[in-house]
């Protein structure tokens, strides 16, 4: 059997030897190194189903007080690595628009490193999955943010691009100072860094309960940042918009996956504390409302899907008020689906005509195959019956009128009833308007195929969810 800390391990060294290749073997197309990546991720995501799950074992010193490798980590360890892949296939169909942000250099330039530096934000990814001590949630945090900071500033002479890279910067490194302010105090308050540890000294009456109640509101602000909810979103629109399109869509969905799985292991030594839970349940209300709300009037698609990740954010959040995993993990596995069949399309589209929703219309007429896909995702999104977003909707009410939140019941169904109309603006505009120019927009037999499978995956999803649920439950 293979080990989990393998794993990041291989995906470690594959990320050193492209870049070891990227730096000596110059007169290589570049576009090898992304496809050596994503074999390479592949090898490693079929190796994934050949670990065996468990947790660390008890009284744990040394590495296995701070790493896991149960069900949920090992899952999202391939959500890592399957989101990894999705993204380097759009880089490749993405790379002329970074060939032509180095004017005056080669072709070739900036490409090897920006196929290399995605397989760095997945290691921190799986260890962030594995990650049991704020310790090493924390050194796995930065790696994934470190990371996305040269991502999103990647194509640094576009001044959109700039703006994004900075406001990324800045306020992630305000997110970290909340983070580590709250580790201090929950030392302070219980003497451990580990869960496990900080969950039994909670059980201590001598425990000063309100110091780490203060330190576990600090750490929610920091990854309130990461999940982009409300009221710590405000960089999200122009990140997502300014940042280069395959970049918006790892930051989308895996940055946002790893936030959640995060919380829900931190979450799990406080659920005896219930002014937590009412935190949580206000701040999914604001999340839902503000996310959707703000979407309506938007005319960018790349802003629009930002608004939309807010909104999903408020979705999800529902599942963590509610302490529902299965719940959240399964929206989890259908947003990664939903949303970077959506930015796919995107990726192809926008580099012909643009990224304003106007630019897609007529898509029906120019390509049959894209508007489709594009359909597929934004009726997931939507929530329509028979595809994953709706599943994933249906199991998070479901719990949530379990745990008797009326409030949060009431108010996400009426959002989703605002994400119809802005997610079918795109699919009127791509069926309902008549294009300028019928010109036909080529794609790639990788992206053909990467689509595909998306689409099949999404639809299939939302028939026949068992296999997913049976190894959640396991």
């Amino acid at each position: 059997m293979i080990t989990a800390p393998e794993l990041e391990i291989a995906v470690l060294v594959l990320g050193m030897a492209i870049l070891i290749v990227e730096s000596f073997a110059t007169r290589i197309d570049r576009r090898f190194l992304a496809f050596a990546a994503i074999a390479g991720l592949a090898a490693v995501l079929v190796a994934s189903f050949f670990v065996a799950p468990g947790g660390p074992p008890d009284q744990a010193t040394g590495f296995w007080s701070f790493y896991t490798a149960d069900r949920l980590a090992i899952f999202f360890k391939q959500f890592a690595l399957l989101t990894t892949i999705l993204v380097l296939i759009m880089m490749i169909d993405y790379a002329p628009v970074v060939r032509d942000s180095f004017p005056g250099s080669s072709l070739q330039a900036g490409l090897g490193e920006f196929f290399a530096v995605p397989i760095f934000t997945c290691a921190g990814l799986m260890y962030m999955a594995s990650a049991i001590d704020f310790i090493f949630i924390f050194v796995s945090l930065e790696l994934v943010t470190i990371s996305f900071y040269v991502l999103v500033s990647f194509t640094r002479r576009n001044p959109a691009t700039l703006e994004a890279g900075v406001k990324y910067l800045v306020l992630s490194a305000l997110s970290t100072a909340f983070f580590v302010y709250g580790i201090t105090w929950l030392f302070g308050a219980t003497g451990e860094t580990n869960l496990q540890r900080i969950t039994v000294a909670l059980t201590n009456p001598s425990t000063e309960h309100g110091a780490a109640l203060f330190g576990m509101v600090l750490v929610l602000v920091a990854l309130g940042f990461k999940l982009a909810a409300v009221p710590f979103q405000i960089w999200v629109p122009d990140v997502y918009q300014g940042a280069p399109t395959p970049v918006t869509a790892y930051l989308s969905v895996a940055s946002k996956a790893a936030g959640f799985v995060v919380l829900l292991r931190v979450m799990r030594p406080f659920l005896m504390l219930p002014q937590m839970q009412r935190l949580i349940v206000l701040v999914a209300l604001l999340t839902l409302i503000y996310g959707n709300l703000a979407a309506l009037p938007q005319t960018n698609l790349k802003r629009l899907l930002a608004y939309s990740s807010i909104a999903h954010a408020g979705y999800l959040l529902i599942g963590v008020a509610c302490f529902d995993g299965a719940a959240v993990t399964f929206y989890l596995a259908a947003y990664l689906l939903m949303t970077l069949l959506s930015f796919a399309v995107l990726v192809i589209v926008a580099q012909q005509t643009g990224d304003q929703i106007s630019d897609f219309d007529g898509l029906g007429m120019r390509s049959p195959f894209l508007a489709f896909a594009m359909l597929i995702g934004m009726v997931s999104l939507a929530g329509v019956p028979f595809t994953a977003g709706f599943l994933g909707k249906f199991f998070i009410f479901y719990a949530a009128i379990a745990q008797r939140q009326i409030a949060l019941v009431v108010v996400g169904v009426i959002t989703v009833g605002c994400g119809f109309y802005y997610y079918l603006k795109v699919v009127r505009a791509m069926y309902w308007q008549p294009a300028a120019k019928i010109n036909k927009i080529p794609t790639s037999a990788l992206s053909r195929i990467a689509i595909s499978a998306l689409i099949v995956a999404t639809i299939w999803l939302g028939v026949y969810p068992q296999p997913i649920l049976d190894a959640l439950k396991r």
